[in-house]
């Protein structure tokens, strides 16, 4: 067989070399850029993935020419170059070339105790990682001869051979181990789970060693020039003198600090000059490369050489103020600097965040349901909440599942956990609705409501009063107080979303239950109330007690006397919420639960509402089990209690018009959108319709002014989709409750699908949890065909989804092409919205640019 020749593909990176990221790897071009930018780059050869694949695959490089290119008996390290950072890869390995010849040489330059440690750290690593031997073999405190003997000769005792002197060899051998790295199964999982595709390619380079150990200012370091945390200006890093590479993370209590500090001796007071080239080189890289950049380098003998240059690592509030400041400063565009910041990152800063510099003490995990964090002591009642809120002390409301009676400890706690539940659960859709850090689902934790204690699978036990964290964005429940971080409303926050606002091209309301959430959604800048449950206004205390008395009340007469009593409360909430979003739309949806959420559930509970309503306390639970349904989601609910109990809607029809008028006659103007729940037959529309026309004109006769108002459907049922153009007929807008939808089109109850939903992702039954992420297949295909019909029956029909899905990047995107007008959202995400929809526009664009150039 004949001899295959090495392989002599490999490029010496200077300014004009073909060097590309498919071909080479981002850290070969970026070494390309930092050479164009004259920066002091030791010289380096980058070989293409094709090569590596090649070495993998048995062949061998021409070692000697490669080595060639660095002069006479040079030392060189080995890097890995893939496409993305992010992906990682083989460790590097440095000194190659280091034998007893080159020791000796450099026992004359640089002292024996330099020559003696590069050796070794030569001898350690080659051991490690290419020879694959024990690492504990090779671990030794401090370099020194006696050291270097012991590792030769434990290299030889374990490979039965003596360490390699030939230079051309040890590169071989070390190209040849990183290459077949690569392929390995660990490393390939590994950098799939960090988003890399399964045949992600790899480069390599090999650099000129800028030793770091010897004569006069030596050592390596970092340097980036502003906080990572913040994103605020402000040198960050470390120098640690006479040590190479990755040494300084390991080392860190030896290290310098770079500025003048008080603390200790600093790089600028040790060599002023080398740091003002520091500098400048950051502000190079920020300007040229349109980034911060974390420069690595080395220091051979007061001679500074860069290493190497990353995208400094950042928070998500670091990364939105370092884009908005690049589009400040002119360096990259306004709509490059909306790209670069992630949606979903915002969320993040809307919140107090714990602080990931600090220490974490991780008990239990579940859903990450809100986003934020919150510390406070454990309750296991809403009543607790309430009493921990009156003393003014931080609580955690933890519930196996919350109910709508919890609402008031929810509003009175700081976070809540739940044992059971998924995304769209009610702990879940209200936390996020009142900005509230929520973890549901957290399955390995034991709730025991009895005792009043949590305990975690390990055995640690928590007692009501003890002191937790509730990380929401990152679903982990933490012991004690954690360190936080305060919300990013800043100005980089404002500018962002306000050119996202100049580009976007799809409206974005919010879901607002209160006055309160209408200020957040004002405060976050919607374009008015998508969504607002009006049953959530009952369940404060006075207001229920009026509730239950419409319910146990026997004749029409008796639940209008009992309603009389709400139409006050809720005509005040109306006129605030008409003040607070002056100017904008408010789309009121009728009342929607069925009754039986507004009763207690405990005996003690009914003893209670017993003696409030001055009944027997049997005639209480016989009309609570009458209330009761075997499925009450599917039950008497919705539009359905409004015909069979119209007292109810009329009471809230006159409670709006009245609003209305009292906020005309304040000098305001508003057309409310009132929209009724749960429909799915036209025959529904028109009755509640027939009765909002008559209250209209009973309250116009009686106040003496005329006013306004907008009828509209919440499409919930399939049928209510399939049948969408009868329904239009009497309806001005359709929105589409996607969360109901959903359930009724999979047959799935969103409270306890998680409990096996992750099992079903995972065996690819469903590709992403329905509830969190909009089934575009099956329950959009009902969106498209409602939109179709309702659209072919009233051209102008108002088109809008208002579930929870409203708030996803994706479900935008479907909205967008669909022709929606709007989506609604919880407050808390509508900034996350006002940006999505803006990456949406910009990206069309972007693609329609492709498409003219093409053409």
């Amino acid at each position: 067989m004949q001899k295959l020749q090495p392989i002599t593909d490999f490029t010496e990176i200077s300014p004009s070399a073909k060097i590309t990221t498919e071909s080479h790897g981002w850290r070969a071009k970026c070494l390309q850029r930092l050479v164009r930018l004259d920066m002091p780059v030791p010289r380096t050869v980058a070989l293409s993935a094709q090569t590596v694949q090649d070495i993998a695959a048995g062949r061998s490089l021409d070692c000697e020419g490669v080595l060639a290119c660095f002069g006479a008996a040079p030392l060189v390290s080995v890097r890995p170059s893939p496409a993305e950072p992010d992906w990682g890869g083989p460790s590097t390995v440095l000194n190659i070339g280091m034998n007893a010849a080159r020791h000796a040489e450099l026992v004359k330059t640089q002292g024996q105790a330099a020559a003696d440690s590069l050796y070794l750290r030569f001898v350690q690593g080659y051991a490690v990682h290419v020879a694959r031997l024990d690492p504990d073999m090779f671990e030794i405190a401090e370099p020194s001869a006696e050291a270097l003997r012991d590792a030769l000769r434990a290299y030889r005792d374990e490979m039965d051979e003596d360490f390699p002197e030939d230079p051309a060899r040890q590169l071989a051998e070390v190209l040849r181990s990183m290459a077949r790295a690569w392929g390995g199964t660990s490393a390939r999982l590994l950098r799939q789970s960090k988003g890399a595709p399964e045949d992600a390619a790899l480069g390599l380079v090999v650099q000129e060693m800028a030793q770091g150990i010897g004569q006069g200012i030596s050592g390596s370091g970092v340097i980036q020039f502003i906080d990572p945390v913040t994103g605020l200006e402000q040198v960050t890093g470390r120098f640690l003198g006479q040590s190479q590479g990755t040494e300084i993370k390991d080392r860190v209590k030896d290290a310098i600090y770079l500025t003048r500090d008080p603390r200790g001796p600093s790089l600028e007071d040790l060599a002023p000059e080398i740091f003002e080239s520091l500098a400048r080189q950051g502000s190079a890289c920020r300007t040229k490369l349109r980034e911060e950049m974390q420069i690595e380098f080395t220091i051979d003998d007061s001679k500074l050489a860069v290493i190497d240059a990353v995208r400094v690592p950042r928070s998500s509030r670091a990364g939105l103020r370092i884009a908005v400041d690049l589009a400040k400063d002119g360096i990259i565009t306004r709509e490059e600097a909306l790209l670069r910041v992630e949606p979903r990152a915002l969320s993040e800063l809307l919140h107090p965040q714990v602080d990931p510099r600090g220490p974490r003490d991780v008990v239990g995990r579940g859903i990450a349901a809100s986003p934020g964090a919150a510390t406070g002591r454990i309750v296991f009642s809403s009543a607790a909440a309430q009493a921990s809120a009156s003393r003014g002390e931080p609580c955690i409301l933890v519930r196996r599942e919350t109910a709508p009676e919890d609402i008031r400890g929810m509003h009175s706690a700081a976070g809540v956990l739940t044992e059971r539940g998924g995304m769209t659960s009610h702990a879940a859709v209200i936390g996020r609705g009142l900005g509230l850090p929520c973890i549901v689902g957290a399955s390995d934790l034991s709730f025991d409501a009895k005792d009043l204690k949590v305990t975690t699978k390990s055995g640690r036990v928590f007692k009501e009063g003890d002191i937790i964290t509730v990380d929401g964005t990152t679903g982990e429940v933490l012991a004690g107080a954690a360190e936080m971080l305060p919300p990013a409303l800043d100005d980089a926050f404002r500018t962002l979303l306000s050119w996202a606002d100049d580009v976007r091209d799809i409206g974005i309301r919010a879901n607002a239950d209160t006055p309160a959430d209408a200020q957040t959604a004002r405060n976050f800048e919607a374009q008015g109330i998508g969504l607002c449950r009006t049953e959530h206004m009952f369940f404060e205390e006075a207001r229920l007690v009026a509730m239950r008395e419409m319910i146990f009340a026997d004749t029409p007469e008796d639940r209008a006397t009992a309603l009389a009593r709400l139409l006050p409360m809720q005509r005040a909430d109306f006129v605030q919420l008409f003040e607070i979003m002056q100017g904008l739309p408010v789309c009121i949806r009728l009342f929607d639960p069925p009754l039986h959420e507004f009763l207690p559930h405990s005996r003690e509970g009914m003893r209670e509402l017993a003696e409030a309503l001055d009944k027997p306390l049997s005639e209480v639970m016989r009309r609570a089990e009458a209330l009761a349904e075997f499925n009450p989601m599917l039950g008497m609910r919705g539009v359905r209690l409004g015909i069979v109990l119209p007292e109810i809607y009329d009471m809230q029809a006159q409670a709006i018009f009245e609003a209305v008028i009292e906020v005309a006659r304040r000098g305001g103007s508003i057309v409310p959108e009132i929209m009724i729940p749960l429909v799915s037959a036209k025959r529904e529309v028109e009755l509640v319709k027939m009765r909002m026309d008559a209250v209209a004109a009973k309250v116009r006769a009686a106040k003496g002014m005329d006013f306004a108002f907008k009828l509209g459907v919440m499409v919930e049922t399939p049928r209510a989709a399939l049948r969408a153009g009868d329904i239009a007929q009497h309806a001005s807008f359709l929105s589409f409750g996607t969360n109901d939808l959903t359930q009724m089109t999979y047959g799935l109850s969103r409270d306890d699908a998680g409990r096996f939903m992750n099992t079903y992702v995972q065996q690819g039954v469903y590709p992403e949890d329905p509830f969190h992420m909009l089934d575009v297949d099956g329950v959009g295909e009902l969106l498209l065909i409602g939109a179709e019909r309702g659209r072919q029956m009233r051209e102008k029909l108002t088109l809008s989804i208002c579930g929870e899905h409203g708030g996803n990047p994706e479900s935008i995107a479907f909205c967008r092409k669909a022709g929606f007008d709007y989506v609604s959202c919880s407050p808390y995400r509508v900034p996350l919205a006002r940006l999505a929809a803006a990456h949406l526009a910009l990206l069309d664009r972007l693609d329609e640019s492709v498409d003219e150039t093409m053409l």
